[in-house]
């Protein structure tokens, strides 16, 4: 199933009523599958994906029956995850199909025949048409009374699919209840709503021929069965819409996914979003938008783009409608939102037009017309922290703290969404020389949830903290080693340094905190281990190798992101599956999960190892890690946060090992309310505690270059007025503001100030002057 909310930079509207877009219907659905047929180019392009694959692929693997068996299980998954669709009767019937993709893909004469895509495809929807007439029933006929001890399983993705239908029903029937139940917790559960607060119009609006009264009341504890029976409305009438291009997608990801789970298939608009992602910028109106059952929302608008210089455009409006510069309007209420984002994108300077609901009233349309420009990506762009505290003798130590989202870059990017040059490792060279500039005793380094990006980045990222030497090899499908190394011989900073990491840190953050560890130039502090991918992706489009089967045939047939190699630390060893394992590693709830990792993904590849490079190890952080380790155990083992997720923790193994909830609302609300009291405790807990003696500075690269710092976060707000004597009287404003709650930081700050009072003085020094 496509993604239903995505961000994106742009708006549109229409006239039909808010939150209850046409459904389809069981006959629109069948016509709708029927309708669908490959596009005119769709088999080359299928046919050369598998042949590109079988050629480039890390693996060298032919597709052949085993692959045509995990091809088919893939596609089969990504249409019905749940296992609650197909039938085993279903997947009997496609048995054929399983073991002979690899003939259907590559049999022909430079042409798939994807039949099984759309047949495959056809009876998922027609199982679908059935799951949620099943539930338009249950939910009409149910009393929903839940008095047993029933429970349900919550993750089906290793169950067997159902025997027949009768034992789907069985299943639809038990998740509609938990939904039900859930429902009616929520609902019964949040905090009493005043009159003042509770909302009810009525909204007359025509849509196409019909009018229709909507009744709407926030808040109401009587409408859940309509609020379940919109929301498998919803999923039938979006997939429903699917044509051939999103099927072909789904298929050929499926064949992708069976060679490893980073390969993808991307139509034109998700390649272009890749682009977009590493350059941190893009050409449009700056806003960011979600789809809400058919509306194209406004979640948010970036500062200082055209959307928010307007003043015209707010949070939860609705755009219904796009116009390009003089042309008339298209309607884009139930149009896929990457189609939509599409439309608002385009070259900067050029006009375009929005028709809109606003969040204020939605019986109004107001029309914005606003020019495109190029949008910074700010929020995603590296930032720092200059933490200042007290010292035991009085004086005052002070660390910086840099947070690394992503290791972004400038790409290859079409003319009209040319952006300025970007690159992650010049925005931290400017953090870490306003940082020295500062006197800062150590640097963390926190790229925690970084899942990667640019593998020059990475390399280059490492130079700064090194002066020269291998810090990444390379290994491609023959067996040969490329090492990627730092060539300057320049370290911009050569003083304390801890790298953060937890489960999300993939790719190219675990290639530097690989690097940074190996050389012993840092400190590795968090999760047991980082994600495990240790493997190189290529961005290959297929334009090249697929020309235009007719005239109506697409121009760009997309791209092929494919592994090509595999990357292995300066030790030999590879990051894949095993990860980047941490020096010291800190209580964390990710460490038990086992759904997070390359571990828990189908098809990755296997680690192993190669011959080391030649480095020279440094040797700056062994000879204290024990000492270390042992001062942060003991606090970890008093501090109250810790305290609470270790808590967590067993919680999480509980239901891992258990994998079903309750269905009897007694014991569920139960669970519910002594969640509620649990973390109301806690949060007394918090607010109680005395504020950390320390100062905050937030440093983001459009600040560093003022001579003075900003003003500390949470500081305390001095007012001042002139009276009627024209006496100047200054009031103090108590602020209680708290620094976020971030435990492993806070124990990271901790771990830097330590290893910073073992080091011998001469590499304390942190300013290179």
């Amino acid at each position: 199933m496509r993604h239903i909310k995505i961000t994106l930079f742009a708006f549109l509207a229409f006239i039909a009523p808010p939150f209850f877009p046409a459904v389809a219907s069981a006959a629109d659905a069948t016509n709708t599958s029927a309708r669908l047929v490959p596009g005119p180019n769709d088999a080359r392009i299928a046919y050369m994906t598998a042949r590109l694959l079988e050629e480039f692929h890390y693996s060298q693997q032919p597709l052949d029956v085993e692959m045509s068996k995990k091809f088919f299980d893939g596609y089969v998954e990504a249409l019905d995850p749940r296992r609650e669709n197909f039938l085993q009767s279903d997947l009997a019937e496609f048995a054929h199909f399983r073991t002979n993709l690899d003939v259907y893909t590559i049999g022909g004469r430079n042409k798939a025949d994807l039949t099984p895509a759309f047949e495959i495809f056809q009876r998922m929807l027609q199982r679908l048409q059935q799951h949620t007439d099943y539930v338009d029933k249950v939910l009409k006929e149910d009393k929903f009374k839940f008095t047993t001890d029933e429970r349900i399983v919550i993750d089906r993705r290793h169950a067997p699919f159902p025997k027949n239908l009768a034992e789907a029903q069985q299943l639809w029937l038990q998740r509609v209840r938990f939904e039900y139940l859930q429902e009616k917790l929520d609902r019964e559960t949040q905090p009493p709503v005043t009159a003042s607060a509770v909302i009810s119009t009525n909204i007359s609006l025509k849509l196409t021929n019909e009018t229709v009264a909507l009744s709407v009341t926030n808040n109401s504890t009587n409408d859940i069965a309509g609020t379940i029976a919109h929301h498998y409305d919803w999923i039938l009438h979006t997939i429903s819409k699917w044509d051939g291009a999103d099927i072909l997608q789904a298929y050929l990801n499926a064949l992708a996914h069976a060679y490893d789970p980073h390969t993808d298939y991307f139509p034109p608009e998700n390649a272009e979003d890749f682009s977009i992602g590493m350059s941190l910028s893009l050409v449009g109106i700056g806003a960011q938008l979600t789809e809400d059952y058919g509306y194209c929302t406004i979640a948010s608008l970036i500062p200082g783009g055209p959307a928010a210089k307007s003043k015209l455009l707010n949070e939860k409006d609705q755009i219904v409608a796009v116009a390009q510069s003089n042309s008339p309007p298209v309607n884009v209420v139930d149009m896929e939102l990457t189609k939509v984002v599409q439309m608002i994108r385009g070259t900067k300077g050029t006009q375009v037009q929005l028709t809109i609901i606003p969040a204020e009233d939605h019986t109004a349309r107001r029309v914005v017309t606003l020019i495109r420009d190029e949008i910074k990506m700010k929020d995603q762009e590296a930032k720092a922290q200059l933490i200042e505290m007290p010292d035991a003798h009085g004086g005052t130590n002070r660390i910086g703290v840099i947070e690394l989202p992503s290791f972004y870059g400038t790409v290859n990017m079409p003319d009209e969404i040319a952006h300025s040059p970007k690159s992650c490792t010049e925005d931290v060279s400017r953090l870490i020389k306003k940082l020295e500039q500062e006197k800062v005793n150590g640097i963390i380094l926190d790229m925690r949830s970084n899942p990667g990006g640019l593998l020059n980045e990475a390399v280059n990222l490492t130079g700064l903290f090194i002066k020269s030497g291998p810090v990444v090899l390379a290994r491609d499908p023959d067996g040969k080693v490329a090492v990627l190394s730092d060539t300057d011989n320049n370290e911009l900073y050569s003083g304390p340094l801890v790298v953060m990491i937890n489960r999300f840190s993939a790719s190219a953050a675990e290639i530097c905190a690989a690097a940074l560890q190996d050389y012993g130039r840092a400190l590795v502090v968090g999760d047991t281990s980082t994600h495990g991918k240790g493997t190189v992706q290529k961005p290959t489009p297929l334009r090249p190798f697929v020309w235009p089967a007719t005239a109506t045939a697409t121009n760009d047939p997309g791209t092929l992101k494919i592994t090509i190699n595999k990357f292995y630390r300066v030790s030999g060893a590879s990051t894949q599956l095993k990860g980047v394992a941490s020096d010291i590693v800190l209580p964390d709830i990710l460490n038990y999960s086992t759904e997070i990792g390359e571990t828990s993904l189908e098809n990755p590849l296997p680690w192993d190892t190669i011959p080391s490079a030649d480095y020279d190890k440094l040797n700056l952080v062994q000879p204290y890690l024990a000492q270390l380790k042992k001062d942060s155990d003991a606090r970890v083992a008093t501090n109250q946060d810790f305290t609470y997720i270790r808590q967590d923790i067993d919680e999480l193994k509980k239901l891992q090992a258990d994998k079903t909830m309750t269905l009897n609302e007694s014991e569920a609300l139960k669970e519910r309310k002594d969640n509620q009291a649990r973390n109301k405790a806690r949060d007394d807990e918090r607010a109680a505690r005395k504020s950390p003696d320390e100062k905050i500075y937030d440093l983001t690269l459009e600040n560093i270059g003022q001579s003075e710092l900003p003003a500390p976060l949470g500081q305390t707000n001095v007012v001042s007025s002139v009276d009627s004597t024209n006496a100047v009287k200054t009031t103090t404003v108590e602020n209680n503001w708290q620094p976020p709650l971030d435990p492993m930081l806070n124990e990271t700050e901790n771990i830097l100030e330590d290893y910073i009072s073992l080091l011998p003085p001469n590499q304390q020094l942190i300013a290179n002057h």
